[in-house]
């Protein structure tokens, strides 16, 4: 994988959640290695559903997070921007609290679509939700003169 490296600053990548549903739902970028980005946030009554286990749509909201943001770690953003296009998560293991991590692994990354593997998994290592996001590459619009 070849991540634009003037961008892989874990502080600044979690400084672009301020203000944002990852700050929201608490996610925060822990590590990125060459061919991996991960992220963890906390299962709580931020991120529960009605019976008290981690919402799907938390689990959703942390793959889509973390894909996307490898996803921009890999394009030109001079000259494009990527956004998510479709996402499937498999809830395989309900939690009630403590925290999740998901890793994002690239399964294609071509010049106009990206496709990623994202596991999220507990602290003891137990698969909680398996995800694949497709994201758009698209060329970068250009500032319209006001009219």
């Amino acid at each position: 994988m070849t991540w634009n490296k003037s961008k892989t600053d874990l502080e600044a990548l979690n400084k672009l959640s301020d203000n944002t549903l990852g700050a929201v739902l608490g996610i925060r970028f822990t590590e990125i290695g060459d061919q991996f980005l991960k992220a963890t946030m906390p299962v709580n009554s931020k991120t529960h559903q009605p019976y008290g286990l981690l919402h799907g749509g938390a689990s959703a909201a942390l793959s889509e997070t973390v894909g996307s943001v490898a996803s921009w770690l890999s394009i030109d953003t001079e000259r494009q921007i990527c956004v998510g296009i479709e996402i499937n998560c498999n809830h395989i293991r309900g939690k009630r609290d403590g925290i999740v991590t998901a890793t994002a692994t690239p399964l294609h990354i071509g010049s106009t679509t990206h496709v990623w593997d994202i596991k999220i998994i507990d602290e003891q290592e137990k698969l909680i939700c398996v995800s694949r996001l497709t994201v758009s590459v698209l060329k970068k619009p250009s500032a319209s003169p006001d009219k």
